[in-house]
Protein backbone atom coordinates (compact mmCIF):
# COMPACT_ATOMS: atom_id res chain seq x y z
CA UNK A 1 0.00 0.00 0.00
CA UNK A 2 1.54 3.87 -0.69
CA UNK A 3 1.27 6.14 1.21
CA UNK A 4 -2.10 7.73 -1.01
CA UNK A 5 -3.83 4.43 -1.86
CA UNK A 6 -7.27 5.61 -2.77
CA UNK A 7 -6.28 9.10 -2.68
CA UNK A 8 -7.24 11.59 -5.48
CA UNK A 9 -4.44 14.72 -6.39
CA UNK A 10 -4.45 17.73 -8.41
CA UNK A 11 -1.11 18.64 -9.44
CA UNK A 12 -0.28 21.91 -11.52
CA UNK A 13 2.67 23.14 -13.70
CA UNK A 14 2.94 19.10 -14.29
CA UNK A 15 4.30 19.55 -17.49
CA UNK A 16 7.99 19.95 -16.10
CA UNK A 17 9.84 19.69 -13.36
CA UNK A 18 8.79 19.73 -9.51
CA UNK A 19 5.39 19.36 -10.69
CA UNK A 20 5.94 16.62 -13.36
CA UNK A 21 7.73 14.41 -10.47
CA UNK A 22 5.45 14.71 -8.06
CA UNK A 23 2.47 13.90 -10.30
CA UNK A 24 4.51 10.51 -11.14
CA UNK A 25 4.78 10.14 -7.27
CA UNK A 26 1.79 10.96 -5.98
CA UNK A 27 0.84 8.10 -8.92
CA UNK A 28 3.42 5.62 -7.53
CA UNK A 29 2.07 6.08 -3.75
CA UNK A 30 -1.33 5.31 -5.04
CA UNK A 31 -2.86 8.10 -5.81
CA UNK A 32 -5.24 9.28 -8.81
CA UNK A 33 -3.96 12.54 -10.35
CA UNK A 34 -5.45 15.07 -12.20
CA UNK A 35 -2.10 16.74 -13.81
CA UNK A 36 -2.60 20.13 -15.28
CA UNK A 37 -0.10 23.21 -17.10
CA UNK A 38 -0.01 24.87 -20.28
CA UNK A 39 1.29 22.56 -22.85
CA UNK A 40 -0.70 19.52 -23.64
CA UNK A 41 1.91 17.45 -25.76
CA UNK A 42 4.09 17.46 -22.28
CA UNK A 43 0.82 16.55 -20.19
CA UNK A 44 -0.18 13.94 -22.82
CA UNK A 45 3.28 12.67 -22.25
CA UNK A 46 3.09 12.46 -18.12
CA UNK A 47 -0.19 10.37 -18.45
CA UNK A 48 0.80 8.24 -20.65
CA UNK A 49 4.18 7.48 -18.51
CA UNK A 50 2.01 7.47 -14.92
CA UNK A 51 -0.09 4.84 -17.17
CA UNK A 52 2.82 2.55 -18.05
CA UNK A 53 3.42 2.21 -14.51
CA UNK A 54 0.31 1.47 -13.52
CA UNK A 55 -1.03 4.61 -12.34
CA UNK A 56 -4.49 6.60 -12.94
CA UNK A 57 -4.20 10.26 -14.31
CA UNK A 58 -5.97 12.16 -16.66
CA UNK A 59 -4.51 15.78 -17.84
CA UNK A 60 -6.20 19.24 -18.63
CA UNK A 61 -4.11 21.55 -20.18
CA UNK A 62 -4.48 25.40 -19.48
CA UNK A 63 -3.82 28.86 -17.67
CA UNK A 64 -3.80 28.60 -14.15
CA UNK A 65 -5.15 32.18 -13.47
CA UNK A 66 -8.27 31.14 -15.48
CA UNK A 67 -11.19 30.47 -12.79
CA UNK A 68 -12.49 28.13 -15.21
CA UNK A 69 -9.66 25.62 -14.96
CA UNK A 70 -9.42 25.64 -11.62
CA UNK A 71 -13.24 24.80 -11.46
CA UNK A 72 -12.49 22.38 -14.32
CA UNK A 73 -9.75 20.30 -12.28
CA UNK A 74 -12.22 19.89 -9.20
CA UNK A 75 -14.75 18.41 -11.38
CA UNK A 76 -12.73 16.59 -13.44
CA UNK A 77 -11.24 15.03 -9.78
CA UNK A 78 -14.82 14.34 -8.27
CA UNK A 79 -16.67 13.50 -11.94
CA UNK A 80 -13.65 10.89 -13.06
CA UNK A 81 -12.47 9.81 -9.53
CA UNK A 82 -14.81 9.72 -7.22
CA UNK A 83 -13.37 13.47 -5.22
CA UNK A 84 -10.60 15.43 -3.94
CA UNK A 85 -7.77 14.92 -1.30
CA UNK A 86 -4.84 16.69 -2.01
CA UNK A 87 -3.77 19.26 -4.35
CA UNK A 88 -0.37 20.57 -5.03
CA UNK A 89 -0.83 24.37 -6.74
CA UNK A 90 2.76 24.26 -7.92
CA UNK A 91 2.58 27.05 -11.19
CA UNK A 92 5.61 29.51 -10.94
CA UNK A 93 6.79 32.00 -12.62
CA UNK A 94 9.78 34.39 -11.87
CA UNK A 95 9.26 37.12 -14.09
CA UNK A 96 11.73 39.50 -15.49
CA UNK A 97 14.73 40.34 -13.43
CA UNK A 98 14.47 43.81 -13.10
CA UNK A 99 14.69 46.61 -10.17
CA UNK A 100 11.57 47.31 -8.43
CA UNK A 101 11.35 50.82 -9.74
CA UNK A 102 11.72 49.10 -13.77
CA UNK A 103 9.20 46.74 -13.37
CA UNK A 104 6.61 47.50 -15.59
CA UNK A 105 2.94 47.21 -14.10
CA UNK A 106 1.55 44.85 -16.82
CA UNK A 107 4.77 42.58 -15.88
CA UNK A 108 3.68 43.18 -12.01
CA UNK A 109 0.07 42.07 -12.36
CA UNK A 110 1.27 38.99 -14.81
CA UNK A 111 3.59 37.64 -12.36
CA UNK A 112 1.25 37.74 -9.25
CA UNK A 113 -1.69 36.61 -11.73
CA UNK A 114 0.19 33.53 -12.72
CA UNK A 115 1.87 32.33 -9.28
CA UNK A 116 -0.46 33.67 -6.41
CA UNK A 117 -4.35 34.30 -8.31
CA UNK A 118 -3.81 30.55 -9.66
CA UNK A 119 -2.72 29.65 -6.55
CA UNK A 120 -6.23 31.66 -4.63
CA UNK A 121 -8.72 30.58 -7.79
CA UNK A 122 -7.37 26.72 -7.24
CA UNK A 123 -7.98 26.92 -3.45
CA UNK A 124 -11.38 28.44 -4.03
CA UNK A 125 -12.36 25.52 -6.16
CA UNK A 126 -10.15 22.50 -3.91
CA UNK A 127 -12.19 23.71 -0.32
CA UNK A 128 -15.15 22.78 -0.68
CA UNK A 129 -14.42 19.52 -2.53
CA UNK A 130 -11.90 18.40 0.62
CA UNK A 131 -14.65 19.70 3.03
CA UNK A 132 -17.43 17.46 0.97
CA UNK A 133 -14.74 14.22 1.08
CA UNK A 134 -13.74 14.89 5.25
CA UNK A 135 -10.90 16.85 4.88
CA UNK A 136 -7.42 16.88 2.52
CA UNK A 137 -4.21 18.74 2.27
CA UNK A 138 -3.42 21.78 0.23
CA UNK A 139 0.03 22.44 -0.71
CA UNK A 140 1.50 25.86 -2.24
CA UNK A 141 4.69 25.98 -3.89
CA UNK A 142 6.38 28.98 -2.59
CA UNK A 143 10.00 29.57 -2.49
CA UNK A 144 12.61 31.05 0.44
CA UNK A 145 13.08 34.20 -2.13
CA UNK A 146 11.19 37.10 0.02
CA UNK A 147 10.63 35.19 2.66
CA UNK A 148 14.40 34.68 4.30
CA UNK A 149 16.51 36.31 1.26
CA UNK A 150 15.59 39.35 -0.85
CA UNK A 151 17.53 38.53 -4.48
CA UNK A 152 17.77 41.84 -6.40
CA UNK A 153 15.42 41.81 -9.18
CA UNK A 154 13.00 39.29 -8.15
CA UNK A 155 10.70 41.72 -6.67
CA UNK A 156 7.35 40.38 -8.19
CA UNK A 157 8.33 36.95 -7.59
CA UNK A 158 9.04 37.49 -4.51
CA UNK A 159 6.16 39.56 -3.69
CA UNK A 160 3.64 37.32 -4.90
CA UNK A 161 4.96 33.57 -3.36
CA UNK A 162 5.38 35.40 0.10
CA UNK A 163 1.62 36.13 -1.06
CA UNK A 164 1.21 31.93 -0.51
CA UNK A 165 1.96 31.82 2.56
CA UNK A 166 -0.13 34.37 3.80
CA UNK A 167 -3.16 32.35 1.89
CA UNK A 168 -1.52 29.58 3.58
CA UNK A 169 -1.64 30.64 7.15
CA UNK A 170 -5.88 31.95 6.69
CA UNK A 171 -6.60 28.61 5.06
CA UNK A 172 -5.71 26.74 7.86
CA UNK A 173 -7.10 28.59 9.90
CA UNK A 174 -10.55 29.25 8.70
CA UNK A 175 -10.74 24.84 7.65
CA UNK A 176 -8.39 23.19 10.01
CA UNK A 177 -11.71 22.28 12.08
CA UNK A 178 -13.26 20.70 8.69
CA UNK A 179 -9.99 18.37 8.25
CA UNK A 180 -8.55 20.50 5.75
CA UNK A 181 -4.50 21.39 5.92
CA UNK A 182 -2.60 23.55 3.89
CA UNK A 183 1.15 24.08 3.72
CA UNK A 184 3.72 26.48 1.90
CA UNK A 185 6.52 24.64 -0.09
CA UNK A 186 9.84 26.46 0.67
CA UNK A 187 12.58 24.81 -2.13
CA UNK A 188 15.77 26.39 -2.58
CA UNK A 189 17.22 26.46 -6.00
CA UNK A 190 16.30 23.59 -8.28
CA UNK A 191 17.81 21.96 -11.29
CA UNK A 192 14.79 22.67 -13.44
CA UNK A 193 13.70 24.70 -16.70
CA UNK A 194 12.62 27.40 -14.90
CA UNK A 195 15.87 27.39 -12.39
CA UNK A 196 18.07 27.12 -15.02
CA UNK A 197 17.07 30.58 -16.33
CA UNK A 198 17.81 32.31 -13.51
CA UNK A 199 21.40 30.86 -13.77
CA UNK A 200 22.02 31.04 -17.37
CA UNK A 201 26.09 29.98 -17.40
CA UNK A 202 28.10 28.33 -15.72
CA UNK A 203 29.54 30.98 -13.71
CA UNK A 204 25.97 31.93 -12.52
CA UNK A 205 25.29 28.39 -11.58
CA UNK A 206 28.18 27.76 -9.40
CA UNK A 207 27.40 30.82 -7.62
CA UNK A 208 24.36 29.70 -7.41
CA UNK A 209 24.91 26.54 -5.56
CA UNK A 210 27.25 27.76 -3.55
CA UNK A 211 24.96 29.84 -1.80
CA UNK A 212 23.74 26.58 -0.66
CA UNK A 213 25.15 24.64 2.59
CA UNK A 214 24.80 21.72 0.55
CA UNK A 215 26.92 23.54 -2.47
CA UNK A 216 24.76 21.93 -5.05
CA UNK A 217 20.80 22.07 -6.55
CA UNK A 218 18.17 20.55 -5.63
CA UNK A 219 17.15 17.62 -8.33
CA UNK A 220 13.26 18.17 -8.88
CA UNK A 221 12.49 14.57 -7.39
CA UNK A 222 13.63 15.65 -4.14
CA UNK A 223 11.05 18.72 -3.59
CA UNK A 224 8.54 16.13 -5.12
CA UNK A 225 9.36 13.42 -1.89
CA UNK A 226 8.68 16.91 0.63
CA UNK A 227 5.54 17.26 -1.23
CA UNK A 228 4.85 13.97 -0.59
CA UNK A 229 5.29 14.55 2.61
CA UNK A 230 2.93 17.18 3.30
CA UNK A 231 0.09 15.40 1.11
CA UNK A 232 0.12 12.32 3.12
CA UNK A 233 -0.75 11.27 6.31
CA UNK A 234 2.75 11.77 7.53
CA UNK A 235 2.02 15.31 8.08
CA UNK A 236 -1.42 15.29 9.44
CA UNK A 237 -0.55 17.31 12.54
CA UNK A 238 1.20 20.18 10.33
CA UNK A 239 -0.86 23.01 8.93
CA UNK A 240 -0.58 26.62 8.47
CA UNK A 241 3.60 25.94 8.21
CA UNK A 242 6.19 27.26 5.84
CA UNK A 243 8.09 24.03 5.37
CA UNK A 244 11.91 25.24 3.90
CA UNK A 245 13.43 22.78 1.64
CA UNK A 246 16.22 24.94 0.47
CA UNK A 247 19.63 22.94 1.08
CA UNK A 248 20.77 25.67 3.74
CA UNK A 249 20.28 28.64 1.54
CA UNK A 250 18.56 30.78 4.25
CA UNK A 251 20.87 30.02 6.81
CA UNK A 252 24.72 30.02 4.76
CA UNK A 253 26.55 32.94 4.97
CA UNK A 254 29.69 31.42 3.47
Amino acid sequence: MGQLSNKVAIVTGASSGIGYEAARLFAREGASVVVAARRQLELDALVAEIEREGGHAVAIAGDASHESLAHALVETAVNRFGGLDIAFNNVGYTGNAVPVPDIAVDAWRETLEINLTSAFLGAKYQIPAMVERGGGSIIFTSTFVGHTVGFPGMGAYAASKAGLIGLTQVIAAEFGLKGVRANALLPGGTDTAMGRATFDTPEARTFVEGLHALKRLARPEEIARSALYLASDASSFMTGSALLVDGGVSITRT
